[in-house]
């Protein structure tokens, strides 16, 4: 459903980009960046100890760019721009600029889409109930029109941003599945309250602010190089919790 959603919604901001000038579409990229600012400022101060934010992101940080996970990532969406957009007939300027705004894209969506709570609880509350799709529909109805607005502005990259989004969806979904005979649908402890879910969220949130750099052209930081700290921001929480620490907010 969230992949249908993200195609059909790319679908209708590519037919509608086309009418758009190059003007027109770089505004919009920058009401999209303040709208993810925003979003981004929510999700950070939903934490109730800063200090698991900043010590996910340090370390996040570290691992991220030994491992060269944005280059990586931006790589694929070359990969894939070469599979799905070359053409001969464009000039060299032209294919430079076409794998850019591909690879913007698909960089852009794909961490707009997979970091936040409902990227992780809506696939676990239907691995747990099948039935359960409460979440991933509200989900999916926000992605629909976020896809539709960053497609029309940057292009078919936006559609591909499915293809990590059926890997890191569908794990969590496996995740729900083996916690079935431990939880329930309503349990309390999966919901947005969870200190695990809001540590790690006010870590996606502050991962978020350096998209909305990106869009806004302040600062080109190497995003998807901070995503280890929506690892490590749950195991500080644990930490936290078993060795009974008292830090201060």
């Amino acid at each position: 459903m969230n992949i249908v959603a993200v195609i059909v919604g790319s679908g209708v901001g590519l037919v509608a980009g086309h009418r758009l000038t190059p003007k027109i579409q770089e505004s919009v990229v920058t009401g999209l960046g303040f709208v993810v600012f925003v979003i981004a400022i929510q999700n950070a101060m939903k934490s109730g100890n800063i200090i698991i934010p900043l010590l996910a992101l340090a370390f996040g940080a570290i691992i991220g760019e030994l491992l060269d996970l944005d280059g990586q990532l931006k790589r694929f969406g070359g990969w894939l721009q070469a599979r799905v957009g070359a053409s001969d007939q464009e000039s060299e300027d032209a294919a430079i600029q076409a794998r850019l705004r591909f690879i913007t894209g698909f960089v852009t969506a794909t961490l707009v889409f997979e970091i936040g709570p409902l990227a992780i609880l809506g696939p676990i509350q239907n691995g747990l109930n099948a039935g359960d799709i409460q979440l991933l529909v509200v989900k999916s109805t926000l992605d629909f029109f976020a896809a539709m607005a960053f497609a029309a502005s940057l292009g078919m990259g936006v559609a591909f941003s499915v293809l990590p989004m059926a890997v890191v969806q569908g794990g969590f979904s496996v995740v729900g599945i083996g916690m079935a005979g431990l939880f329930t649908a309503s349990a309390t402890g999966l919901s947005a309250s969870n200190p695990y879910i809001l540590e790690l969220t006010a870590t996606g949130g502050l991962i978020l602010i350096g998209l909305s750099m990106v869009l806004l052209s302040i600062k080109q930081p190497r995003v998807a190089n901070y995503l280890p700290a929506l690892f490590i921001a749950p195991l500080l929480v644990l930490l936290v919790q078993v060795s009974h620490l008292a830090i201060p907010v």
